[in-house]
């Protein structure tokens, strides 16, 4: 059985990645994610404001709030918050190297392309195979339009293109007005991969201490849907490689992305559930649906219930949207 793929020029024995995530920042655990089947892991994300925090001067603006205003006590991370600084980075970088085989992509988040953008550099001389864009930029000023937030991404991706020679993924929001188009651009601004899609999250409040309270809850199958329909619609548009993240725990998630274009499938939040041992599980299950269906190669099933070869997919996708909502009825009950 071949289970091999290719995700952003790498070659990879099969389509699971682990992505982001604290799995990936402990030396001992990315070997056992590799004995039991992770073909590549990416790295927790390093902030453009880590990189920027050893000056003075952001350590100060990021605490003055938070000496002035009891709301706000929790909204910044202080510096002793951060987990891993930026030397600490490299030197995981260079350490995952030595210990394991499969491909290190590194995680970079930012929103500008000042001085940090340089450190992708060094990402790369510590020895990341790829470097994974994640560009979490929620604009709150009215006066910024669309228009100007597409253009942010293109901007981090061209500076980091130009600064590595290694490929480079980013990682999209699924709230663009043209989430295609946007894809698009960035394809051919050179991004090797897409990955579809971050999660932006909601943080909650708690009445009693007035505070803003950062809560992060895992993801859930369901949440699925959303890239694979994009995935879906792109496959075959692009040349870029398309990674599929958010809701993939088991092996009939992996077939169905895979099924509509996806190059890689990305898991989190199942191995944080169940730990490293699970991918192997769901190895195994792969191979399984692969073998009762008939393929004997990933490439076999790959896109074949995309939308590249539907003459009308916007009319395909309404048509769709009014036949989900006329399958569902309801009958009131009667006492």
């Amino acid at each position: 059985m071949d289970l091999s793929t290719t995700y952003m020029g790498l070659k990879l024995a099969n389509p699971l990645v682990v992505s982001a995530s604290p799995l990936s920042m402990d030396v001992g655990t990315v070997q056992k994610l590799e004995d039991h089947g992770a073909a590549a892991v990416v790295l927790a994300s390093l902030f453009e404001e880590q990189i920027k925090h050893e000056a003075a001067e952001l350590e100060f603006y990021l605490q003055y709030g938070a000496d002035r205003w009891a709301e706000s006590l929790t909204y910044f991370p202080r510096k002793e918050d951060y987990k891993v600084g930026p030397e600490e980075y490299l030197d995981h970088i260079a350490a995952l190297k030595k210990a394991v085989k499969i491909p290190v992509i590194a995680s970079l988040n930012g929103i500008s392309t000042g001085g940090w953008i340089s450190y992708a550099r060094k990402v790369q001389d510590a020895g990341a195979d790829g470097i994974e864009l994640n560009v979490y930029l929620i604009p709150t000023d009215p006066r910024v339009d669309g228009a100007r937030v597409e253009q942010v991404y293109l901007d981090v991706l061209g500076a980091v293109k130009s600064a590595v020679r290694v490929p480079v993924a980013v990682k999209l929001s699924p709230y663009f007005s043209s989430t295609a188009s946007m894809a698009a651009r960035l394809d051919a601004a050179g991004a090797d991969a897409l990955v579809l899609f971050n999660r932006f999250y909601q943080p909650d409040i708690d009445i009693d201490a007035l505070t803003v309270l950062p809560r992060l809850e895992l993801s859930t199958p369901f949440e699925g849907r959303l890239p694979l329909r994009w995935i879906a619609i792109l496959y075959g548009k692009l040349k870029a490689s398309l990674g599929a993240t958010t809701g993939i725990h088991t092996a009939e998630d992996v077939v169905n992305m895979v099924m509509v274009g996806a190059d890689v499938t990305m898991m989190c939040s199942a191995l944080l559930r169940h730990g490293p041992e699970y991918l192997a599980k769901v190895r195994a299950a792969l191979v399984e649906i692969m073998q009762a269906k008939g393929y004997d190669t990933l490439a076999e099933m790959k896109g074949i219930l995309s939308q590249r070869s539907c003459p009308e997919p916007a009319v395909f996708e309404r048509a769709n949207y009014m036949k989900t909502l006329q399958s569902f009825g309801w009958t009131p009950t009667r006492e």
